[in-house]
């Protein structure tokens, strides 16, 4: 976010570039292999529903959500929501997020440490990414450094927030390909798309943790130009 008398923005640039690829990167891949139909020819609710039952996960419901790419494992209501690109398709694309989400599905019975620390930090975090700002463009307008500080003190709750992210993607996505592999889901030449699709969608995560921390190095510049104003 840019501000008036704000000249850390050029910080960001990296950060920006690296989200716009990641963007691209994720969309195309998936766009790409979800044209490739899997051997196994399950639907992603299918498959979802069969590895939840192999991983004594009886209680988690399979549901369809709208939009694309907008899968997701909701913990408080045992719910794991599939897109419609995933849901109903077949392809190997479909397959490989559906069995993401498993993934995400068996770390919280398996009480995933990573998963419980972000999960355990999700309120600062949203408090922070709302307050964070507004304390910041504040401190600028009044020139009051202590304003930006206590933004930045707040945005790290954000940081935090997006560096344990990582490892839990990333496991989630490990524990994908080996379900997918040990089940006989996909063949040998199936699983390497599945990574790619997968690899994609971390790099979205690997963006979102550097501007977050790139993002706090400005509070923190502009809480020490301010201070010696």
């Amino acid at each position: 976010m840019f501000f008036p008398m704000d000249p850390t923005f050029i910080l960001l640039i990296p950060a920006i570039i690296l989200s716009l690829y990641a963007q691209i990167k994720i969309q195309s891949t998936f766009a790409k292999y979800s044209n490739v139909p899997s051997s196994s020819r399950l639907t992603g609710a299918e498959l979802a529903t069969r590895l939840l039952y192999g991983g004594g996960l009886r209680g988690v419901r399979v549901d369809y959500v709208p939009g694309t790419l907008t899968d997701h494992y909701d913990p408080s209501q045992q719910v794991l929501r599939l897109s419609e690109p995933v849901y109903a398709s077949s392809s190997v694309a479909a397959l490989g997020v559906a069995a993401h989400e498993v993934g995400h599905a068996l770390q919280h019975g398996e009480r995933y440490l990573p998963l419980i620390l972000r999960n355990s930090i999700v309120p600062v975090a949203n408090l922070a990414s709302t307050a964070a700002f507004p304390l910041l463009f504040l401190g600028l307008i009044l020139r009051w450094a202590n304003l930006i500080w206590l933004g930045a003190l707040l945005f790290t709750g954000v940081v935090l927030f997006q560096i344990i992210t990582l490892p839990v993607e990333l496991n989630a996505s490990r524990r994908a390909v080996n379900l997918l592999a040990r089940g006989g889901y996909l063949d040998s030449r199936e699983l390497p798309m599945v990574k790619k699709v997968l690899g994609a969608a971390a790099l979205t995560y690997v963006a979102a943790a550097l501007m977050s921390l790139l993002n706090l190095a400005r509070f923190l510049i502009l809480a020490g130009l301010n201070r010696e104003d």
